[in-house]
């Protein structure tokens, strides 16, 4: 068994969330308490106790999941990996009447399959609990009580429990959704990284399905993005404390809700009656306006430091010339409606990207599913840069 406990007795749980949103899920782990935080590709590492890890699954916006490793080990075959997961104690996790599923990873010589990991892994834990009881617990993929992940690096293995079940980017308020839909998770990570302070104005002019909308609300109210989960995964762990979990689920945010323009538009009729539906599923019907218009007849609000973050179509179902001659047209209205506003786009098209004819203030790399995507800020002064410096 793993025995990763610090002076404190916190123990070392590992996040995941997509590539480029290390640094700010870092800082959420930060303010949540965490301590010894390590920032790794694709993942944060850090030390808490059980309440934390509760926390973590409730308050995190920018984590996919919460894992607490509980085996480790050098594996050179199958035969050392089998012998090596039936050290640990399985009936002390879970028990015959629950039903277990693994995911694994595996970057290994030795090992070139991950379904097969997987199966050994398997193997040798149903063969511990048949020899104990004469009965075996199953294995159920889509909805199971127990969730387990391997991960086998060189000849470096990992055991994990998933402490999240579902994937935290399931938030439960999105019950329909746009084609392409973004990622709650990485629509929280573009928000924070955007900088907004929560107060000034925050549009997203070609909102969809209200994803981004709905994520910035949610940080402006203080709103948990687990609170309209119906379960976390460590609800059916045996040492779960429901108490714990309830003082969680009803303490004090620390933030009071304030009054702060959230606002959203997008050229479909479709999208928006998707959206409302979303906002509503959320109970953010007053805190979001959002109506059908083009982005190029909108026109935001003004604003010495308003937040505009947006995902533009990036033309995989449009002509070449057109999803160009859209992005200069979004760079025109940007020039010439939005003064005061700092803009955040996201997209992978960077030809498209060319025709907005702005000079990016910043940039970074964010991936949107498998695709490789720039998320760009663009600030727009009224006047010269040099005059507004000045």
């Amino acid at each position: 068994m793993i025995n990763k406990v610090d002076e404190n007795n916190n123990f070392l749980m590992v996040a995941k969330t997509f590539k480029g949103l290390e640094e700010v899920l870092a800082k959420e782990l930060e303010d949540l308490g965490a301590s010894k935080i390590q920032i790794n590709n694709r993942m944060v590492e850090f030390y808490g106790d059980k309440a934390l890890m509760y926390k973590a699954n409730f308050h995190l916006r920018t984590a996919l999941r919460v894992l607490k490793p509980i085996g480790e080990f050098k594996v050179k075959d199958e035969h050392e990996l089998y012998k090596s997961v039936q050290t640990i104690e399985w009936d002390e996790i879970f028990s015959l009447k629950q039903t277990f599923a693994i995911d694994s990873v595996v970057n290994s010589e030795s090992f070139s399959h991950s379904k097969y990991v997987a199966l050994k892994v398997k193997d040798a834990i149903v063969d511990q609990f048949r020899e104990k009881y004469d009965k075996r617990p199953f294995v159920e993929t889509e909805d199971s009580d127990i969730r387990l992940h391997v991960h086998i690096s060189h000849d470096d293995c990992t055991i994990l429990m998933d402490s999240s079940g579902d994937s935290l980017h399931k938030r439960g308020y999105r019950t329909k959704a746009t084609k392409a839909p973004l990622n709650e998770v990485l629509a929280a990570g573009m928000i924070l990284n955007s900088g907004w302070d929560k107060k000034s104005t925050f549009i997203d002019p070609m909102c969809g399905s209200g994803t981004i909308l709905i994520e910035a609300a949610m940080m402006a109210n203080g709103i948990p993005p687990g609170i309209y989960r119906e379960k976390f995964g460590f609800e059916n762990w045996k040492d779960f404390d429901a108490d714990l979990f309830e003082d969680i689920q009803e303490e004090e945010l620390g933030t009071e809700a304030v009054e702060v323009n959230v606002l959203g538009s997008d050229v479909s009729e479709i999208a928006i009656r998707i959206a409302k539906q979303n906002i509503e599923n959320a109970s953010l019907s007053k805190k979001i306006n959002i109506l059908i218009k083009p982005i190029e007849g909108y026109n935001p609000p003004q604003s010495e430091n308003g937040v505009v973050v947006t995902n533009p179509p990036y033309g995989e179902r449009i002509k070449k010339n057109e999803i160009n001659n859209f992005y200069k047209v979004l760079g025109d209205r940007f020039k010439k409606s939005f003064q005061g506003y700092s803009i955040w786009m996201i997209s992978n098209n960077l030809d498209a990207i060319k025709n907005v004819g702005l000079h990016p203030t910043q940039k970074m790399t964010l991936f949107n599913g498998p695709l490789e995507c720039k998320f760009l800020e663009y600030q727009i002064y009224e006047g010269s840069k040099k005059e507004k410096n000045q």
